[in-house]
């Protein structure tokens, strides 16, 4: 297995990179947010890697960190996960916000991935959640944050800004003190 290359980065595409290492020009499959944070064109780089082998396929799947690439792992051993599938859940969310998407329960965090609906959210949930081992989050904070998130959709916030501004708030408060934090953060936008 590749488990991590280090390179050049020769060139760019929508959904990959291309490392040359030793001569060679490997195709990595790479998330929108991990293409962002690489260098320029010409720079060295270095990815940590999951090959993907099938009948009809050989693909090397790229990460700017070993804890993505091993979410990666974790979310493809999850039956109905693909590649492509767990690509898209890294790139609309960060591992640490997968974790807690499934240590809390929260649905509506996984909705929000494309190709994701409730039944498949729902499933997910409960094939994660005893991969992920064991989670330092209490259980009433987890039902708050839910909670909070559902108030802020039900005022018109998007998917998206409620991850973020819940993400920058201290989690341990009331769901009120969640909202009423969560509304700040919005407000300042």
């Amino acid at each position: 297995m590749i488990g991590r290359l280090r390179g050049l980065l020769v060139a760019r595409a929508a959904t990959g990179v291309v490392i040359e290492v030793g001569g060679v020009g490997y195709e990595v499959n790479v998330t929108p947010r991990d293409q962002a944070s690489l260098p320029m064109l010409g720079e060295e780089v270095v990815v940590h890697t999951h090959l993907v082998v099938r009948e009809d396929l050989l693909a090397l799947y790229g990460f700017e960190g070993e804890q993505s690439r091993d979410m990666f792992r974790v979310l493809l051993g999850s039956s109905g996960v693909g590649p492509a599938l767990a690509m898209s859940i890294l790139a609309t969310l960060r591992p640490d916000e997968v974790r807690m998407a499934v240590a809390t329960e929260d649905v509506q965090a996984l909705v929000a991935v494309h190709g994701i609906g409730k039944r498949t959210a729902e499933k997910l949930i409960l094939e994660l959640r005893p991969k992920m081992g064991a989670l330092t989050t209490r259980s009433a904070a987890c039902g708050n944050l839910s909670r909070a998130r559902e108030a802020l959709e039900s005022l018109g916030y998007q998917a998206a800004e409620i991850r973020e501004a819940l993400g920058e708030v201290p989690t341990d408060g009331s769901v009120e003190e969640l909202v009423r934090s969560a509304l700040r953060v919005l407000a300042r936008r």
